[in-house]
């Protein structure tokens, strides 16, 4: 199996590493709060708040941290994108 990092500078193996481990990171942070409502998804979580199933503190922090999580996962996931682009050109 050819090794992913073998032609690439250490300093985009290096940034590609760190935004990986970040995005996984955060993928598990965001499924953790959802976990604990035992909802898949913000959507759910906030149905359960809006119809009074779940109290209003902190489930609606959680739906707003898990929604920020998410913003910022995805923001992280387009910066990798763009950069493996890149050196897919170099």
């Amino acid at each position: 199996m050819p090794n992913f990092y073998q032609n690439l500078p250490l300093e985009s193996a290096q940034r590609i590493e760190q935004l990986a481990r970040l995005i996984f990171e955060l993928r598990e942070s965001r499924a953790g709060l959802l976990r604990r409502y035992g909802v898949e998804d913000e959507a759910a979580l906030l149905e359960l708040i809006r119809s009074a199933r779940l109290p209003e503190h902190p489930a609606y922090e959680h739906y707003l941290g898990a929604r920020v999580i998410a913003e910022t996962r995805k923001a992280i996931r387009g910066e990798l994108k763009a950069l493996l682009e890149g050196v897919r050109r170099e």
